[in-house]
């Protein structure tokens, strides 16, 4: 559960006449993750990919394509097959013939569908112009411009010209035509070297005949009889892709499998006649591998495990390793006979319980948890989803949470998906424990008058009746950011005990005992006076929240923390002299103050619980109104609201009526109010996710993963294939 599962490196060593029935077999198996050899061992050579790699590296390719052409879909699969040869040489072929042909006629009549899109859009502009489009080219002393340009400036230009005899000008809603007649002995270009000083632009003239409504209407009829040709190519390709599917799916999951395997050898060792193939596999399965492999080939292949990897720096401790008979290289084997061809580091296979497996997804955010670290989904799955539920606290919002959790996880294929619809069901169901806890339901206490008769066993602290509450809260978080930190510094201290004792004492204990030294002395009555007052009397001592008889740990504590602090100091700073040199030693002294800073951190907790509780009081303070009793207590109006203050209202004295609330204003204003409570509750149950959820993975990232995580593993990815369309029996 913390740590990975348990990694062994086996290896197989046979002729080559045995390779294929022992990829076969391993294929079948799916739990072995093969290792490449480098290359370096005198007489080895990488394998070369079996004879039909390449083919069903095309075939693969051709079904992938057609798959693309065809847009199929992975429902669309149908039951499981079987894919034979024959299918992949005959079927395939038809297939490709009918869909390529299908997707050349698609993209002929698309490619002539934006023609026709783009001339229709040419010719738009001219159908204000009046002028029939033939009309406005094609003459020998007339000269003719069409674009958009100041029709008066244009006039004014051609007028003042002594260059032009005569011309006319019509005007369109976006365009203008000038025809003008050049004097004769005027150059060519005289009309465009007009019009660029009436900042004309010319615009090109279709080449179509006839009136340019008419020529649209033509257009817009081929429009319609392309977009129907289309539409039934459409058809034809969307009941080949009905038919072709299941086959396509399955060929792909038949030449994918082929493939892996066709290119197996080229991670091996081999000579002209031998191989030798190493990979890592859990521990437990490594009889039952051997087992397989005998039941195929006998013993014509040996099958050794030559390393059981501990969880220590990733590597083995307990295997001896000697050269391999006939040679004497720097590669070395194993005393069983199995090559040792790299030194490569187990891959990781997180191990978790079921409850915990969707919180694999913050760990994973950050990286895969390396082979000799612990894996710390488990402590995620017990402090995250409490730390959110504290934070909200709230029946009717946790129930929304949980809802749309069981949502994403029931609904979706996604692994990543189902993961978050998991923590959300965990979220809103802590969300909802602490909102029967602190008696409140969308904001309002009426689940505290029900369960509890007005005492619910906690309360935000919101109100000013109960500000104690908040303050207790203040110094819950500091306690759970000890207990928090604390465990990540054990987890590192468990991480590198085998990196040797000074490690431990640099990384992890010296800033432990500099982290319970210091919260020691300032929890400590010691110097009291200078301290806030809720370290003291929140779980102890009269008007206490809760009165655990604590108000402070005695004097000594201060000198004994301050001597931890200064002891952790020393070898803390002495660590970092150690590593960086004289900078350490002013390196160490100044980040000291993050056994400080980071459980202050934690004060985020009480934080986001005030203003989360603030923001939904306000949405039910807008809708039902509220008023304030003589002891500072808060009341919604959902019964209604008093009159006045300094009556006695429901038993409670009224002393402050906040706010009159739209519920009781009016018909018009208590419509107004339910727009407001939906949207304003529905933005509280949003804001909940980016506040209470991104800070407790703040938490969770900074304060704890920094003690003692670094989550650079290798993922265990075995050499087989999860067969979902096709079968072999």
């Amino acid at each position: 559960m913390l740590r990975p599962e348990q990694m062994s490196k086996v290896s197989v060593t046979g002729s080559k006449a045995v390779m294929d029935p022992v990829i076969e077999t391993v294929h079948d198996l799916n739990r072995v993750h093969l290792s490449d050899y480098d290359g370096s061992w005198e007489g080895f050579d990488n394998g070369t990919p079996r004879s039909d790699a390449d083919d069903a590296s095309e075939k693969l390719v051709t079904v992938r394509s057609l798959e693309s052409i065809l847009d199929v879909d992975r429902d669309e699969a149908g039951p499981s097959r079987i894919v034979t040869d024959e299918a992949l040489d005959e079927e395939l072929e038809e297939i490709r013939t009918e869909a390529n042909d299908l997707d050349d006629r698609r993209n002929e009549v698309e490619s002539e569908l934006r023609e026709v899109e783009e001339e229709i859009d040419e010719v738009e502009p001219f159908t204000a112009l009046g002028v029939p489009l033939d009309l406005l080219s094609g003459y020998d002393s007339l000269e003719v411009a069409v674009g958009q340009g100041d029709p008066a400036a244009v006039r004014r230009v051609l007028a003042d010209s002594k260059a032009i005899r005569s011309f006319d000008i019509e005007t369109g809603d976006q365009l203008v035509a000038v025809f003008a007649y050049p004097e004769s002995n005027a150059r060519e270009s005289i009309l465009d070297d007009l019009l660029v000083q009436a900042s004309f632009t010319r615009t090109e003239v279709p080449d179509a005949e006839g009136n340019a409504a008419e020529y649209i209407e033509q257009l817009r009829h081929r429009k319609q009889q392309l977009e129907s040709k289309l539409s039934t190519i459409e058809d034809e390709i969307g009941d080949l892709r009905l038919d072709a599917a299941g086959f396509l799916l399955a060929a792909e999951e038949r030449l994918t499998i082929d493939v892996q395997k066709s290119e197996a050898p080229l991670q091996f060792a081999t000579t002209e006649s031998a191989f030798v193939a190493e990979g890592w596999i859990p521990t437990e399965e490594v009889d039952h591998l051997k087992a397989e492999l005998a039941d195929v080939v006998g013993d014509r292949v040996d099958v050794d495990e030559i390393e059981r990897a501990k969880y220590r720096d990733g590597q083995a401790t307990s295997t001896e390793h000697v050269a391999p008979e006939g040679e004497s290289s720097g590669k070395t084997a194993a005393t069983d006979g199995g090559v040792v061809t790299m030194n490569d580091s187990p891959p990781t296979m997180q191990e978790n319980v079921g409850p915990a497996e969707p919180f694999e997804l913050l760990t994973k955010m950050v990286g895969l948890p390396s082979y000799d670290e612990l894996d710390p989904t488990f402590f995620i799955m017990l402090t995250f989803p409490a730390f959110f539920g504290f934070m909200i606290g709230d029946l009717g919002y946790g129930i929304l949470y949980a809802a749309a959790g069981f949502f994403m996880y029931s609904r979706f294929d996604s692994d990543a998906i189902r993961a978050l619809g998991g923590i959300g069901i965990w979220a809103g169901a802590f969300t909802m424990l602490f909102g029967v806890l602190y008696g409140e339901i969308f904001g309002l206490h009426v689940l505290g008058e029900v369960l509890f008769n007005g005492k619910p066993p906690m309360h935000k602290g919101l109100q000013p009746t109960y500000s104690r509450y908040a303050q207790t809260w203040l110094f819950v978080s500091v306690l759970a950011g000890l207990a928090h930190m604390t465990l990540g510094y054990f987890s590192g201290v468990v991480n590198n005990l085998s990196h040797g004792i000074e490690e431990v004492l640099y990384e992890d204990l010296s800033w432990l005992t500099m982290m319970l030294g210091l919260w020691l002395a300032i929890l400590s009555t010691a110097a009291e006076g200078i301290k806030p007052s809720f370290l003291f009397n929140t779980l102890g001592g009269e008007g206490a929240a809760y009165n655990l008889g604590y108000t402070g740990l005695p004097e000594s504590a201060a000198f004994l923390g301050l001597g931890m602090f200064a002891l952790g100091l020393v070898v803390m700073t002495y660590g970092e002299f150690q590593h960086m040199g004289v900078p350490g030693l002013v390196v160490g002294p100044l980040e000291s103050v993050n056994v400080l800073v980071n459980v202050l951190s934690y004060f985020r907790l009480a934080a986001v619980l005030l203003a989360k509780a603030g923001m939904a009081f306000v949405v039910n303070l807008l809708f039902f109104g509220a008023w304030e009793d003589s002891h500072g207590a808060w009341h919604f109006g959902t019964g209604g609201m008093p009159s006045q203050t300094g009556i006695e209202y429901h038993h409670y004295e009224v002393a402050d009526i906040m706010f009159g609330g739209l519920l009781h204003g009016g018909i018009a204003m208590a419509l107004i109010g339910v727009v407001i409570l939906v949207v304003g509750h529905f933005a509280v149950l949003l804001l909940g996710i980016t506040s209470a959820g991104l800070q407790g993975i703040r938490l969770e990232y900074v304060e704890f993963f920094d003690k003692f995580y670094d989550g650079d593993g290798r993922t265990f990815d075995p050499f087989g294939y999860e067969r979902e369309f096709t079968t072999e029996d």
